[in-house]
């Protein structure tokens, strides 16, 4: 062929090419970012509004409401979901996977800017593109004081903010950090009701007193030549504050002191966070897109370092690592290049075994590294990343760069040994097979294309993989018809007809001829090893899952407290029980011992983990949170497992129950019932409400009354800004003291029972000094402590994660036989059930592989149609490729009996690269008999033909590609989870389908062979080459 010719033309130019390549790859590898997972682009936003001390009801009306009701109509939204808390509402925005995310954002914004009002004292809406706040993190840090320093941690938020967060943003490459737990600065004005009221001051007019205390400017005026600026000195220096005139009362003026004291306090604290046991603020990093984690870690540990000698010991405190995701890539990253260094060397040693020519061995195995590195500089030119999908794929690529090389040397090694010379050996045994392997690389490329163009989270996530595998594909051809000719005729300078397989060969294949020689045979080959390949494959078949868990060193669980608990209570009754519990497994008292462990408790909502010293004992430690840790609680729901790799990408392995009712009572009815059935029929199955399975948050209804405030000479108004007052506070603005911003509260001292907080005296116009609950009617109750919504509907969510060892498809399933009758039994007519997290995600994805595969098929056959001249050959090529899911089904089940491997995404990709590989020995077949008829042979001979030359590179192909792969598939270790089940389906797919398409196709091929007819060679089929042979 021409390329083959050229380059035997210009062997130098050949070398200077693989130098450059070699070059470039090297560059390319160490500019490469090397990230956990690729860069997903999620299809959402995320708004999140505060306002503080507000009800979730008060956040639903005041808040959720009016976004929802502006947000509803952003072209492309798909779902609206929201959650109204204590003190925040949460809106997500979910779009089509078509949609454009900034031209969303933008739409997003300007509809934002439509809303009417909000409270005055709401914080601005805070959008998250993709992930919320807590997505994407690489890093998690505890922040304490060191032994010695009393000062409460929490009161560090500015040194924080200005000494650790800001060094490390500064790193190039980090986006952001967060920091949780530490608490403003608040200027509170805690006043005496008692004294106010002796004093005839009501608290409204306290608040129009306190409300004006700040600067103004009155514009600018000409006086005589000059230009002023008028400026209201209204504001007072903390220190004067005291000095206030609030009234005068007998004559006498009545200063803010008399009543009040002015004092900057942290902000109420409303929960509790402890790193091993101690106080602490917790503090993640995340990094920008298409960075380097690992060398956003390295800088990272130096600042930390440095930070933890040198600055935060004169402050008395001191920042731990927690948590990195670096550790987890490192281990991945080990692992595969260990897998790919063992795959390599046990390819070539079947080579050897085969050739028994060291420098025939050399060459092919020379493809290797040349596909690796040109995959490294498209994947730079690509802007993509090294990832552990990509690693896999260029771990599975190991084995398939091999089959061109191994087909074009075999060949120039069959011809020099039937006598040819170097030149013309190396030129004819790449032409004989350029139309066989340009066929399949192109058939591997093209079962590739459709993942390329899925646009949804499993194409971003999997196209990494499908993107290096044909890169390397593509080079290897390269390789096989370019540098493996030139290379044979200066390195192969003496080869001798010495197989000493030879006779191993000769028997095989006459084997095949024999066991295939009568159309009773052939038949009886082909419809019982189809039979025996679907009826196995659709039996055998496992269900589907979505994404591997992932195997890290990490547990994360989630406690639902008693409705109400304060933050002191969850202190004492649980957060010291459970690191006294965690205690003993850190210091090694039980085991397995943890290395690290974290607890958090907010309201109605905690959270606690940690890592074990020993990575291989996290399930045992899961076992020890959900077994003893946790329990013992009273009214408590809690659960530990295992962080899942993709937990952020659509909820993990979880499956989210929406219950809606317009009768929010009897959805809740509903939910209980749900939940008590899904712990009958999934006992292991962790289940979380949200947000409960009752509003039981205790509640001070406070009814006003209507005549007894008129009376008094008040409006309702007024009672509302008493009602804050006695409460956590009454927002009066914002104080600046030259340097930073804060809160300035008016509230009354604590008070710690509903009958004290009616007897407050409170002063009036009309009716001097009253009881608070003169004017109001005080009832004790309960509300919620959530409120969620989806498409606008008050919702209860079930958020189900099904054990280790069921797949998501069992799991679904299951609810929809067993729980969702019950569930839908105690619902009114108006109310619905549906399905969403990797529920929803498992039937998209589900139907875009069915769709895909189905795509490549079609691909698969028009291109062997076109290659072949025949759509009959097409199809007989086809025909093969049960067999070898037959094989990939097979061999997952048998890994089952050893360790849990699911149908998840990553496997089934596992059988469309099966695809593109079995179908080359097919190809392989075909071409070389339909090329032998062509050239004059009889249907037998040319089958015959075909088997014998064909089978040693079919052989050899498929055992490297095996040992290849097989370390991915024996050898554990992080990020081996991930590959396992690609490897067995590949491992399993092709021993069996090498076997039965040596003969299934020859079977087929040999069909009509008693009515065939010798064809007559065109002029057109018989290339120079050939001609000088003959």
């Amino acid at each position: 062929m021409n390329l083959t010719q050229q380059a035997l033309r210009n062997p130098t130019a050949v070398v200077v090419g693989l130098i450059m390549v070699v070059m470039f790859g090297i560059i390319s590898l160490f500019r490469l970012p090397v990230q956990m997972t690729p860069n997903v682009e999620r299809p959402q936003i995320v708004v999140q509004t505060g306002w503080r001390s507000a009800a979730p009801e008060e956040v639903e009306s005041e808040i959720i409401e009016q976004q929802e009701d502006v947000l509803k109509n952003v072209p492309g939204l798909v779902k609206l979901e929201s959650q109204a808390g204590q003190g925040r509402g949460t809106v997500t925005l979910k779009f089509d996977v078509e949609v454009d995310l900034r031209r969303a954002l933008l739409e997003t914004m300007n509809q934002l800017n439509r809303v009417p009002r909000y409270p005055v004292d709401a914080d601005e809406p805070v959008l998250f593109v993709g992930n919320d706040e807590f997505g994407g993190e690489i890093a998690w840090f505890a922040i304490q004081t060191v032994e010695g320093n009393d000062k409460d941690i929490r009161a560090y938020r500015e040194y924080i903010e200005d000494v650790i967060q800001t060094r490390i943003e500064r790193i190039d490459g980090v986006s952001k950090t967060n920091a949780y737990g530490a608490l403003e600065k608040e200027l509170q004005i805690v006043f005496d009701p008692t004294k106010l009221a002796s004093v005839g001051v009501t608290i409204p007019q306290l608040v129009g007193r306190l409300s004006s205390i700040q600067d103004s400017s009155g514009g600018f005026t000409d006086v005589g030549r000059r230009r002023y600026t008028l400026r209201f000195k209204g504001k007072y220096p903390i220190e004067n504050f005291g000095s206030i005139v609030v009234t005068t009362y007998q004559g006498e003026p009545v200063l803010l002191s008399d009543v009040a004291t002015v004092d900057y306090r942290l902000q109420d604290e409303v929960g509790v966070l402890y790193q091993i046991g101690s106080r602490g603020v917790a503090m993640n990093i995340v990094p920008e897109n298409d960075v380097n984690v690992l060398d956003i870690m390295r800088q990272v540990d130096v600042i930390v370092d440095d930070l933890n000698q040198n600055v935060l010991p004169k402050a008395g405190v001191s920042i731990t690592k927690v948590y990195d995701e670096s550790d987890y890539v490192n281990d991945a990253v080990d692992l595969v290049r260990n897998n790919l260094a063992l795959g390599i060397l046990l390819a070539i040693g079947v080579l050897w075994w085969f050739l028994r020519k060291f420098r025939a061995t050399i060459m092919v195995a020379v493809a290797i590294p040349l596909a690796l590195t040109t995959t490294f500089v498209v994947f730079d030119m690509l802007g993509r990343s090294l990832n552990i999908i990509s690693l896999a794929g260029l771990a599975f690529a190991v084995g398939m760069v091999l089959d061109a090389a191994i087909v074009v040397l075999e060949n120039i090694v069959r011809l020099r040994e039937a006598g040819l010379n170097k030149r013309d050996a190396a030129l004819q045994g790449a032409g004989q097979v350029w139309g066989a392997l340009l066929s399949s690389t192109a058939t591997t490329i093209a079962i590739f294309i459709p993942i390329l163009f899925l646009k949804d989270v499993s194409g971003q996530l999997f196209g990494d993989l499908a993107l290096a595998i044909a890169i390397a594909v593509v080079s290897s051809l390269l390789v096989a018809v370019l540098v493996l000719p030139t290379g044979s005729v200066g390195l192969l300078a003496k080869v001798k007809d010495d197989d000493p397989h030879k006779r191993w060969w000769d028997n095989i294949s006459a084997g095949i001829m024999r066991i295939t020689s009568s159309p009773a045979k052939r038949w009886s080959w082909i419809l019982g090893l189809m039979l025996l390949s679907v009826t196995t494959t659709l039996a055998l078949l496992p269900q589907a899952d979505y994404l591997p868990k992932g195997n890290r060193n990490l547990i994360f669980g989630f406690i639902l407290p008693p409705p109400g608990q304060s933050a002191e209570a969850a202190r004492q009754e649980m957060g010291e029980v459970l690191n006294a519990r965690l205690s003993e497994y850190y210091q090694g008292n039980k085991e397995p011992q943890v290395s690290n462990y974290f607890l958090g408790l907010f309201g109605n909502f905690g959270f606690v983990g940690g890592a074990a010293t020993d990575p291989d004992k996290i399930p045992d430690l899961v076992n020890a949170f959900n077994g003893e840790i946790l329990r013992g609680f009273p009214d408590t729901i809690a659960f530990a497992s295992q962080a899942e790799l993709f937990g952020r990408l659509d909820g993990g392995r979880s499956i989210d129950i929406d219950i809606q009712a317009n009768d929010i009572d009897r959805a809740l009815q509903a939910a209980q019932a749900g939940f008590g059935k899904i712990m009958q029929v999934m006992p292991t199955a962790q289940t979380q409400p949200v947000p409960g399975l009752e509003f039981a948050e205790p509640e001070l209804r406070l009814t006003p009354d209507k005549r007894r405030i008129v009376e008094a000479g008040l409006a309702r108004q007024d009672v509302m800004q008493m009602t804050a007052a006695l409460g956590d506070g009454l927002f009066l603005g914002e104080y600046f003291d030259g340097q930073r911003r804060a809160r300035m509260l008016l509230r009354a001292p604590e008070w710690t029972t509903p009958e004290s907080l009616g007897a407050t005296p409170v002063y009036t116009p009309n009716s001097t000094t009253l009881p608070f609950s003169e004017l109001v009617e005080i009832e004790r109750t309960a509300g919620p402590a959530q409120i969620r919504r989806v498409d606008r509907r008050r919702t209860i969510t079930l958020v189900v994660t099904p054990p280790d060892n069921m797949s998501l498809e069992q799991a679904i399933k299951m609810l929809k036989t067993e729980v969702e009758p019950v569930i839908s039994a105690n619902l009114p007519e108006d109310g619905t059930v549906t399905y969403r997290g990797s529920a929803k995600a498992l039937d998209t994805t589900l139907q875009q592989m069915a769709g895909s595969f189905a795509l490549a098929l079609a691909i698969l056959y028009l291109l062997m149609a076109a290659l072949f001249r025949s759509f009959k050959d097409s199809l007989l090529v086809v025909l093969a490729l049960p067999l070898a899911t037959f094989g990939g089904v097979a061999m997952l089940q048998i890994t089952n009996l050893f360790i849990f491997q699911p149908l998840d995404l990553l496997t089934m990709i596992g059988f469309v690269i099966l695809l593109g590989l079995v179908v080359n020995n097919a190809i392989l077949l075909v071409h070389q008999t339909r090329s032998s008829e062509r050239e004059g042979l009889h249907r037998t001979e040319a089958v015959k033909q075909a088997v014998r030359l064909r089978l040693r590179p079919i052989l050899m192909s498929t055992l490297t590609s095996l040992f290849g792969m097989l370390p991915l598939l024996l050898i554990p270790g992080s990020g081996a989870e991930l590959y396992r089940g690609i490897a067995a389906v590949i491992v399993g797919g092709m021993s069996v389908s090498t076997l039965f398409t040596l003969i299934f196709l020859p079977s087929l091929l040999r069909m009509g062979e008693e009515t065939f007819k010798c064809i007559q060679p065109a002029a057109e089929d018989i290339t120079p080459t050939q001609a000088k042979v003959a």
